[in-house]
């Protein structure tokens, strides 16, 4: 546990609670910590790794808290079109890393997710048309990081189930679980978005996708981090 590790646990912890009591205020102090958080995990260890590798880790994680401090409101359509678009900038970069690494698309990974993107394109374009474009348009983004991250060979040695690694204590088996995170996350987002009408309902499932958001990253950075390793 590094100080950086202290300031995105607190910072994500106060994230998801103020997205549940319903307080702003501490979303706009805390959530914009939460990436720069591990932005500082990915500089201490950059030694470690590719210099292409941790400048693009820190790109990526500099337009996570763009898209952060945009999705403070996610019930915002304009906020919602500008957060997604920085995290496709993310996405791009977390997966030109995990290709660098050698990661590469199974149809294990692939096909499930393929169909699910088609899903949830449909019922953006028959339900919510003014964010559909970018929202289907972010997905495929987002689609292609999980899938990379869920290559097994990413993890040698890790135990494979459904074509996955199995989290362990090598921080590279950590990857699939992290993409399978974020696109639970943000599949989420969608069915809120949708389906959730009532006050209750949206603030927990709200504070579902943060919780399930800041895993994500964690997973996603570390894991990535651990597959650069050249120590």
């Amino acid at each position: 546990m590094k100080v950086e590790h202290a300031v995105f646990l607190g910072a994500s912890a106060a994230t998801v609670v103020g997205a549940v009591i319903g307080n702003e205020r501490l979303q706009q102090v805390a959530k914009p910590l939460i990436a720069p958080a591990l932005a500082v995990r990915v500089l201490r260890g950059q030694e470690n790794i590719d210099a292409v590798d941790a400048g693009l880790l820190v790109a990526g994680l500099a337009a996570a808290t763009v898209g952060d401090v945009f999705m403070i409101d996610p019930d915002d359509d304009q906020r919602l079109i500008r957060g997604a678009s920085s995290f496709a900038v993310m996405q791009a970069g977390y997966s030109t890393v995990l290709a660098r690494r050698g990661a590469r698309p199974t149809a294990a990974a692939l096909v499930p997710r393929l169909l699910g993107w088609l899903g949830a394109a449909g019922l953006l374009r028959a339900r919510a048309a003014s964010v559909a474009p970018t929202l289907t348009g972010y997905g495929a983004v987002l689609g292609t990081t999980s899938t990379l991250s869920a290559d097994p060979a990413l993890a040698p040695g890790a135990r494979v189930v459904a074509g996955m690694a199995v989290p362990n204590r090598d921080r590279r088996s950590w990857l699939g679980l992290g993409g399978l995170l974020f696109t639970s996350s943000d599949a989420l987002i969608v069915v809120r978005r949708l389906f959730i009408r009532g006050e209750t309902g949206r603030r927990a499932s709200e504070g579902v996708i943060l919780g399930s958001y800041a895993a994500a990253q964690l997973l996603l950075v570390e894991g990535m981090l651990a597959a650069g390793d050249r120590a």
